[in-house]
Parts: C-alpha cells; sequence; structure tokens
C-alpha cells in the first residue's frame, strides 16, 4: 500500500512522478529521487532572495522556512549573512498546480515573497503566493489543494469549502469563536437554515477529526446512515404519520406512546437514567420507558468527539468514561474502549449552560480544573472563549432536580453559594461555597452533589452488581429498601443504596460501600 502511495506522489524537485530510487524524509513530507539528489547544486540564485547566493545546508533541528513560514528539519538553503533559510521543496516549487477535484481552474506561483491575506484559509502570512488570474485568488501554497468537502465530527452535516460568503452578517467560527472573514475562505453548512461556519485552520487542525469527502453523493449516504435507529419495527401510526406502537431492539415487549404520566411518579428512562418528562414510549407489560428522542437515536453515528462511527448498545450496568458514572441504559461505543453514556451522547460540542452567562466550547487541550467540581480535566473540557470556566462532562450532564428525603421539596442545581462558611446537611462535612450544590431556597437546605445523587444515580434497581464482593451469590443494587435491615458485614442499618443477595431464600445484606463489600 505504501508504495502504491508513493506511485501518486512526485519529486519535490523536478516534480516528476516517483518512479525509480527514491529518498524520502521522516519526519515530513520531502521526497526526492535518489538521481535529482545526486545532482543537487550546492549553491543556488533565488528570486526571493538577490542579495547573496543561497548555500546547501544540512540541520537536524527545526528551522523556519522564511518562505512558506513553516518549521522544518534535513537539508536547506540559506544566507548565514541575512539569516535567510528555505526549505529545499520550496526552493523549486512547481510553476503550476491543478487539481479540478479542489478547484476549477490552475493556480500559477507568483515568484515574490510578501505579506498577503490568503483568499482561501483568510490568515496572513508573508510568503510566496499562488494565483488564479480566472477568479482573481491569491493563495498561499498549501491553500492550493484544500479538500472541497468534509465531514467534521463536530457537526452532523457535511461542510463545503468557500472562497466567500454572500448574504451573511457577522459571523463566529464555531470551534475558536473568533471572527471569521466572509470575504476569505472558510467551511460551512449549505443546509437551510444552518449557519455553521469554521475558519479553514481551525477545522483542518486535527486529522483525526475530519475526513475528506470526494463526491457529494457520499454526503448523502452518510445522511441514510444517520437514520438507521432502534426500531426494528413501526406497528401502529396516528394520522400524522407518527409511530404510536412500535417493537424496540433494546426490549422484548411492544412499547406505546404517550404524552405524559398518569400518575405523579418519578419514571426514569431506560435509555438515558433521567426522569420522564414529555413524549415517551412505555411498556404495557411491564416497567419500562424510553424518552421518543432516545427510542429514535441512530445506531451508528459519527459523534464529534472522534471522527470515528460510534455505535449505539445497551449495557445494564457499564461505567461511562466520560462523565465517570456507573449508568445502565444506552452507549454509544466511541472508537475502541471509549464508552460514552447517553447523557454524555446528547452533549453538542458548543453549548449553552444555566451556571454560565457565555457559550461553552469542548476544547481537546484543556487540562486544568473543573468550575463544577473542582476535578482536573485529563481529556479536555468545555470552557468559555471570553473568561477562565470549565466544565466536565460530569457536571454539564448533572440533573437540573433531584430527590431527597433531607428535604419534602426538590432539591434545585445550585451554582454558588454566597455563604463564606458552608456546611453540607446531610453528611454534616464543610462544603466548598465556590463549587455547585443541590439546594431548596425555601427550606435553605444546602448539601453536597453526591450526598443528594448517591454513588450510582444512573444505575436501574434491580441490576446485578459487577463489581467485586465476597459473597457466595450475585448481588443486585437497590437504591432503596423497605425498612431498616441491618448490614450483614458492619451491622449498622441500611437505609439507602444496597446491595441484597438474588437469591429470595438468603438474608445477605449490605451497605454499598467499598469497605462492606470488600471486607465480609
Amino acid at each position: 500500500m505504501a508504495i502504491d502511495v508513493l506511485k501518486r506522489l512526485n519529486c519535490c524537485w523536478c516534480h516528476e512522478p516517483l518512479t525509480d530510487d527514491i529518498y524520502l524524509c521522516p519526519d515530513c513530507t520531502f521526497i526526492i529521487h535518489k538521481r535529482c539528489l545526486d545532482k543537487l547544486p550546492t549553491e543556488i540564485d533565488h528570486l526571493t532572495h538577490r542579495l547573496h547566493r543561497l548555500i546547501l545546508n544540512r540541520s537536524d533541528s527545526d528551522y523556519l522556512c522564511n518562505l512558506c513560514q513553516k518549521q522544518h528539519s534535513g537539508p536547506f538553503y540559506g544566507c548565514s549573512l541575512c539569516h535567510f533559510n528555505i526549505n529545499v521543496e520550496c526552493a523549486w516549487p512547481r510553476s503550476t498546480v491543478e487539481d479540478k477535484s479542489r478547484h476549477q481552474h490552475p493556480f500559477t506561483i507568483l515568484m515574490r515573497q510578501d505579506s498577503f491575506i490568503c483568499d482561501a484559509c483568510g490568515t496572513e502570512r508573508n510568503c510566496i503566493s499562488y494565483i488564479c488570474s480566472t477568479c482573481s485568488l491569491m493563495v498561499h501554497k498549501d491553500c492550493t489543494s484544500l479538500p472541497r468537502i468534509i465531514k467534521f465530527s463536530r457537526y452532523d452535516h457535511c461542510i463545503f469549502h468557500k472562497y466567500f460568503l454572500k448574504d451573511l452578517t457577522r459571523q463566529d467560527c464555531k470551534i475558536c469563536f473568533k471572527e471569521v472573514r466572509l470575504e476569505c475562505g472558510s467551511y460551512s453548512c449549505r443546509k437551510p437554515g444552518c449557519n455553521y461556519v469554521v475558519h479553514v485552520n481551525c477545522v483542518l487542525e486535527d486529522k483525526s477529526l475530519y475526513k475528506v469527502i470526494e463526491e457529494e453523493k457520499q454526503c448523502e449516504e452518510l445522511e441514510e446512515k444517520s437514520m438507521h435507529s432502534f426500531i426494528i419495527r413501526v406497528i401502529e401510526v396516528n394520522e400524522a404519520g407518527e409511530a404510536i406502537k412500535i417493537q424496540h431492539l433494546s426490549h422484548q415487549h411492544c412499547l406505546v406512546l404517550a404524552n405524559k404520566m398518569e400518575e405523579d411518579i418519578d419514571r426514569k428512562c431506560d435509555g438515558c437514567m433521567l426522569p420522564i418528562s414529555n413524549i415517551f414510549y412505555y411498556c404495557l407489560e411491564c416497567p419500562f420507558f424510553l424518552h421518543k428522542t432516545c427510542a429514535e437515536l441512530p445506531r451508528i453515528k459519527q459523534h464529534w468527539f472522534h471522527q470515528s462511527n460510534s455505535t449505539l448498545y445497551f449495557d445494564s450496568f457499564k461505567k461511562c468514561d466520560f462523565c465517570n458514572q456507573h449508568c445502565s441504559g444506552f452507549f454509544y461505543k466511541i472508537r475502541e474502549g471509549w464508552d460514552m453514556c447517553l447523557r454524555c451522547a446528547k452533549v453538542f460540542d458548543i453549548i449553552e449552560c444555566k451556571g454560565h452567562q457565555h457559550f461553552l466550547f469542548f476544547d481537546f487541550k484543556y487540562m486544568e480544573k473543573c468550575n463544577g467540581c473542582g476535578e482536573t480535566n485529563r481529556y479536555g473540557a468545555f470552557r468559555c472563549g471570553k473568561c477562565r470556566f470549565a466544565l466536565d462532562f460530569g457536571c454539564l450532564t448533572l440533573p437540573h432536580l433531584a430527590l431527597h428525603k433531607i428535604d419534602e421539596h426538590k432539591l434545585k442545581l445550585t451554582y454558588h453559594d454566597d455563604k463564606e462558611q458552608s456546611y453540607c446537611d446531610i453528611c454534616e462535612k464543610y462544603r466548598d461555597p465556590s463549587l455547585w450544590l443541590y439546594s431548596c431556597s425555601i427550606c435553605d437546605t444546602s448539601a453536597h452533589i453526591k450526598c443528594v445523587l448517591g454513588h450510582f444515580p444512573f444505575l436501574k434497581d434491580g441490576v446485578t452488581f459487577i463489581y467485586y464482593h465476597k459473597h457466595h451469590h450475585d448481588l443486585k443494587f437497590f437504591r432503596k429498601v423497605k425498612g431498616y435491615p441491618e448490614c450483614s458485614y458492619c451491622g449498622k442499618l441500611c437505609q439507602e443504596e444496597i446491595l441484597k443477595c438474588e437469591k429470595s431464600t438468603c438474608n445477605y445484606i449490605i451497605h454499598n460501600k467499598y469497605k462492606c463489600r470488600w471486607c465480609y
């Protein structure tokens, strides 16, 4: 495969196909015929530096090429008097670049170094340029072959490169949140009503986050794939064509559509483990519920976190690698070894958060503390482009309301506390007032988030507990227990989050605490 790839490339000096013996640089894209390297002159006159001749040198460390303004290593031509260096590839650039799949006309080199704003990417650089006289375009050398269409993992639709955008007011890049020059090149969505625009250099910075689309029909194929859900069969539809009775891959019985709960019960969706609120599907034979949006999720989708396809699956007990919560329900497998729960999968890379006044966007390189919980982020975070504020997946997906026996009202997720000395009303320990909490303004109750939600807020009652324990039967997890039975290990009363033996004849019950389940 490597040989086939090399056959499609050209020598960086003579620009002829690589048919004979070659030398290539392991650190960059420099490739040269052996015969060309043997004839490589030791001194040259170059139009971009007319004062002195340039001498052939070699450097194992990086140097800046004055023509392309990029770092290189290896052979270069330089003037030691003027500290002027050019990469060997840039010393003999191609006079004409033509690729009709990228641009309909050829680009011709303008062998004059000057500072200019590239019409293809909108950035300014002091280097030689290529021009299209038909379109009156002046571009950087590496912008002569920009892909026309790409599928960016952080956006649902394919995006197209355009040299200017008409009929639009100010637009900010959806990656860096800085203004996009509408008179210069950018990538944008062509779907009606979509105003997604990004800088060329922002969207092409990480090759693992986008895929080049060679033909426009591939966009339609990707959209068709994203429409296949876990709904196996639509059994009945209403007059509006909406599926009101379905067979779903995650459940053995048929599911029926409903608009609201008949009883005021705290039911949770078996897909995302969040409370049932609006339109949902439910089972007539057993307590199984799915939000309509969760039931219709695509089996395969390109999640913005990674360019590769993510596959939807169901698991009763799995740890999400993004929010670090143990969950029941739907997960997306994001590349090999990454499991993402549905609450995290529904979060867009650019979001509004009630706990902050500005938009937040996901920064893969952010490694500082989360403002919600105070924990250090290891794999990036959602941060503000205007101030020092960031949140991790765990805080961003917390439920806005929660029930706890300490208060008769629902506790609300609260983002700041004006008190200087703060204590948790559940554990009665110190609480950092700068971190998020749950509170009730009516009763003046405030508590740690973990004290309110417990250790496993997104596990379904009755699931088999997969972690190590010393009992000889499987244990099942339950959030609440009738009465106050004694823990089989420590002897204290069990009130919440217990592990109970699955055998009805066995009375083994322990606290869901590491000490109790490990030491017995």
